[in-house]
């Protein structure tokens, strides 16, 4: 069933149409699940990162209705033009209620996340997502930054960037990793993890973690299940080759220091062998235009394999799946009680007061 994008903006009062207070919630909605899309990401990455949550709701939403409204952070600097269009602040969603919710992250501009212009309007999104959606997915920086301020959990640079498509293993029977067997791939581009040791001291529970990239997903159940992501289920194909070729012009322009790394398990190995050939010549001279096209040659017309998208699609259908079913229990304001064949760590779902 096609995801409907709603405009955030559509009521009279400046609230989207199909959210509702506490007290609306309770006495029943319609079986439409709301979702809201808060993307965080710059202009140049902004309208892709759109498109691949859609995508994957879509694909993972048969016979559940949806309706997806789209969120900026008021002091983040985000999407040009096209956030007018078909986004609103979430200053909105204040006194509201949304099903479900999924925060991306974006490329820190500080040192510290609690530097970042937008920290404060962060902190109050976490408040109002635990009293006020059924489960909130927040995606890598994301992630970061809700156990930060949580829980004081900060994340650790690594030496080399997590960067590539890893082997994960299931490490529990949660509902939310139901069906996805016990080994699959995951995509990761980033240059900093969680330790599992301190996810554990405050709280959480690992579902999934790779020998490679160490944990990558994991959930804290509050008033909300909050479902983090240090991996990056919602990527296209080729999502982290333009990732890579972007870090190579970085590296030609002096806008870093380092040259990228070839994204691990994801390119052919001849791929792979002229993508190293071009990284020692840039080494040698940094000649822009002539190894820029050189990549781009190599690059051009590559078709890559996407190995994880059937795993993403199952993970986000098991969170519509559990959102659908706390809102059906809520509207009959009964419990769900857990069958003979319900997985057997299933956490607990929402009921009325």
């Amino acid at each position: 069933m096609p995801v409907r994008v709603e405009l955030s903006h559509d009521g009279d009062d400046g609230v989207p149409q199909f959210a509702g207070s506490q007290s609306q919630l309770a006495d029943g909605a319609d079986a439409c699940i709301s979702i809201g899309l808060i993307n965080n990401m710059p202009e140049a990455a902004f309208e892709a990162t759109e498109r691949q949550f859609i995508s994957l709701l879509d694909a993972a939403s048969e016979g559940i209705d949806i309706s997806l409204s789209l969120y900026v952070l008021p002091a983040a600097k985000v999407g040009g033009g096209r956030v007018g269009d078909l986004y609103s602040s979430i200053d909105v969603l204040r006194g509201q209620w949304l099903d479900g919710l999924i925060v991306t992250g974006r490329e820190p501009t500080t040192p510290d996340l609690k530097g970042e212009p937008y920290w404060q309007s962060f902190t109050e999104l976490v408040g109002w997502a635990r009293d006020n959606t059924y489960s909130t997915v927040w995606s890598c920086l994301a992630a970061h930054a809700a156990i930060l301020h949580m829980d004081g959990i900060g994340r650790r640079r690594s030496v080399d960037k997590r960067f590539g498509v890893f082997e994960c293993a299931s490490t529990s029977s949660h509902r939310l990793v139901a069906k996805a067997g016990p080994r699959f791939h995951m995509p990761h581009s980033r240059w900093n993890g969680v330790a599992e040791e301190d996810l554990l001291a405050g709280g959480y529970r690992v579902l999934t973690r790779t020998a490679e990239a160490e944990v990558d997903a994991f959930i804290k159940q509050e008033n909300s299940l909050f479902v983090f992501f240090q991996g990056h289920p919602e990527y296209e194909s080729d999502t982290l080759l333009r990732e890579y070729r972007r870090d190579v012009g970085r590296y030609l322009r002096s806008q870093t220091s380092t040259y990228p790394s070839t994204p691990l398990h994801y390119f052919d190995t001849d791929t792979e062998s002229a993508l190293a050939d071009l990284r020692a010549r840039a080494r040698d001279s940094r000649s822009s235009k002539e190894i820029v096209a050189a990549v781009a040659k190599v690059l051009d017309g590559k078709k890559i394999e996407n190995t994880w998208h059937s795993t993403a699609v199952q993970l986000y259908r098991n969170w519509l799946e559990y959102i659908s079913e706390n809102k059906e229990a809520r509207r009959d304001g009964r419990t769900i009680r857990s069958s003979s064949n319900a997985i057997a760590d299933e956490p607990k779902l929402l009921t009325l007061p």
